[in-house]
């Protein structure tokens, strides 16, 4: 269903006629309801074991790369649904303004770590977010399972300015893992002793792919009493142009970065940072971006805690396995200039045609 982007439940059944589905089932297919019901009371660790197997699979193939000679995960918060009427046990609720008075929303919301890499980037886990607590509470729960599981898939963690919180950058530290997050400037003293520091260095010329760079360094930075290990802050700002499409002219734009590292500049550069700092966005980029638009894992295919969760899981195998073949396994000559939508509709080709003769009425 998911590799050949059929959507939903009710999609899959109604190709459930096809040769294709009884070469591989060997027996009919259940209803959807039935499917719906059944991942409902699956239990989810069966999954999480498929994910690892992947894993292992590909780390002992060494086909999991890094970025810079270091191994990087990044987590990041994913809302997948909101309904003002339907909900469960596991929804979240806020109150929404409008002008007919407060209404009560109902959503669910989860983090992801991913495993970032040049070519291959892998979805390792997700824990969905419990009524009451934040999306740190639940990235700390996450991170427990996953580094008892994955103790040596990666180095560091980078995640967004959320993630600056002693409490977080001290459970990475004691597990000997190092944290790379967004600083800004509402954030504690150690944002105003940093950009004190930066004032009395002279910036460093850089490159980020086609942006022109200029880049303060500054460690052994002391001045967040609460976090037990010494801090690194890298400032960037960039310049680079853009060409608007209304009016065909260049615009000249510049943005400016600051990260928070404990990483010592004998693992990473001024440079590693810079780029490792601008990956944290691969996870919106090619994670929640591609498996909401391209893999429907936002869809409810049934409103039940763990059904979702169950279903999102198995999306992640289907995404894991499907890049894995896609990037290992085709020859780049065979692969040329065809997206990666191209290989889903071929597999969707596979059910289709014998599907296409039942609606005729004619025998398949």
């Amino acid at each position: 269903m998911f590799w050949a982007r059929l959507g939903s439940l009710n999609a899959l059944r109604q190709s459930a006629g096809s040769r294709f589905w009884r070469h591989w089932l060997r027996r009919k297919m259940p209803s959807d309801d039935s499917m719906g019901r059944v991942y409902g009371q699956l239990d989810t660790r069966g999954l999480r074991k498929g994910l690892h197997h992947i894993y292992s699979c590909l780390k002992r193939n060494k086909a999991l790369d890094g970025i810079g000679g270091l191994n990087v995960a990044v987590l990041d918060g994913h809302e997948t649904h909101a309904s003002y009427l339907r909900h469960c046990a596991g929804c979240l609720e806020r109150k929404i303004h409008t002008r007919s008075g407060d209404r009560t929303q109902y959503y669910h919301r989860n983090v992801t770590l991913m495993l970032l890499g040049l070519k291959l980037r892998l979805l390792l886990d997700v824990e969905p977010q419990l009524p009451g607590e934040d999306e740190r509470a639940t990235a700390l729960r996450l991170l427990k399972r996953v580094l008892e599981r994955y103790p040596r898939a990666f180095q560091v963690v980078a995640g967004d300015a959320l993630y600056a919180a002693a409490p977080f950058v001290n459970f990475l530290w004691s597990h000997r893992k190092y944290i790379l997050v967004v600083l800004k400037g509402d954030q504690r003293d150690i944002y105003q002793d940093a950009v004190a520091l930066f004032r009395l260095q002279k910036p460093v010329r850089g490159r980020y792919r086609l942006r022109e760079c200029e880049w303060w360094d500054v460690s052994d930075l002391t001045s967040w009493t609460d976090v037990t290990c010494s801090l690194r802050a890298v400032f960037s700002i960039e310049s680079y142009r853009v060409r608007r499409q209304l009016t065909g002219e260049l615009e000249e734009l510049t943005a400016q970065w600051m990260w928070l590292t404990n990483l010592p500049q004998t693992k990473a550069s001024t440079e590693l940072v810079v780029r490792l700092g601008h990956a944290r966005w691969d996870i919106e980029n090619y994670g929640f971006n591609e498996l909401v638009n391209g893999w429907h894992a936002d869809h409810v295919y049934r409103h039940d805690p763990q059904a979702i969760e169950a279903f999102y899981l198995l999306t992640f195998l289907a995404f894991n396995i499907f890049h894995a073949f896609v990037i290992l396994n085709l020859k780049p000559a065979l692969r040329g200039d065809k997206a990666t939508c191209f290989w889903a509709r071929l597999m969707a080709a596979e059910i289709y045609p014998t599907a296409r003769r039942l609606s005729q009425g004619r025998s398949p």
